[in-house]
């Protein structure tokens, strides 16, 4: 049975795939899925890390120690991002994959400091307000506007997978994580010798933008639109994400 390692987004945790995983189970793709858990999400503390590539390291580690060598990478979002770091410094891990929403990372420096500084932002608020206000403002960006369109019962859940995090923890992945500081990854996919999907909703039109030019520079990585969703497609398309990577385990590496 194939491997499927799957890295959840900010605020998000293993938790975020079981509808994906249950769509995959319906298709009858046989994967054996590992979550692991990003630093600064749920008990993840990880003492050690204090830069975003040394939680790169760590959870390349940790996939290795769990016996998924040679899995699927899948990753949304932050765990996209990471995801990216995962195939520049240990891509032979991995037999393909396929990446949610990703940002390569900011070359331009005042592009940097303007996140570091919007994301220390995020975390006053977590310090000074808590958790409940940080997410009923998170929430309200017009990233996620396409998901105040779902049923009740799909939003709660997702809002019960945030409300398990605590505000020190969330300001922990903000300030080490951040794409302020990520590095800029943009030179990576044409440099790796997997089969590489990156996967967009067709409604969010900055990370369709940014999966374009990347494709554009490595033409082999193949570029899927899923139609009606916005960025987060675990939440809005499980069933199409899930026939994406159906297909994916497939493939001979």
């Amino acid at each position: 049975m194939t491997g499927l390692v799957l890295l959840h987004g900010f605020t998000g945790s293993g938790a975020s795939f079981d509808e994906v995983l249950a769509h995959l189970a319906q298709l009858g793709g046989g994967a054996r899925p590992f979550r692991p858990m990003l630093l600064g999400h749920g008990a993840n503390a990880a003492p050690g890390v204090r830069r975003f590539e040394q939680e790169v390291d760590r959870l390349g580690e940790e996939i290795r120690r769990a016996g998924f060598s040679g899995a699927h990478l899948c990753g949304y979002s932050l765990g996209a991002r990471l995801g990216l770091g995962l195939l520049a410094r240990h891509g032979s891990l991995f037999r393909s994959a396929t990446l949610i929403g990703v940002h390569p990372g900011l070359c331009d420096p005042r592009e940097r400091a303007a996140r570091i500084g919007s994301d220390e932002r995020w975390c006053e608020l977590l310090s000074r307000q808590g958790l409940p206000a940080f997410l009923r403002a998170w929430e309200a960006q017009p990233l996620f506007e396409t998901q105040r369109e779902l049923p009740g019962p799909e939003r709660e859940r997702q809002r019960q997978i945030r409300e398990s995090h605590s505000a020190d923890g969330l300001m922990r992945a903000l300030r080490v994580l951040g794409l302020g500081q990520m590095p800029d990854y943009r030179g990576v996919l044409p440099a790796v010798g997997l089969r590489v999907r990156l996967l967009v909703g067709a409604r969010d039109s900055k990370f369709g933008s940014l999966a374009s030019a990347l494709t554009a520079a490595c033409r082999r990585i193949e570029l899927l639109s899923v139609e009606g969703a916005g960025h987060n497609l675990l939440l809005e398309a499980p069933a199409q994400l899930a026939r994406v990577l159906t297909q994916a385990l497939e493939e001979r590496p």
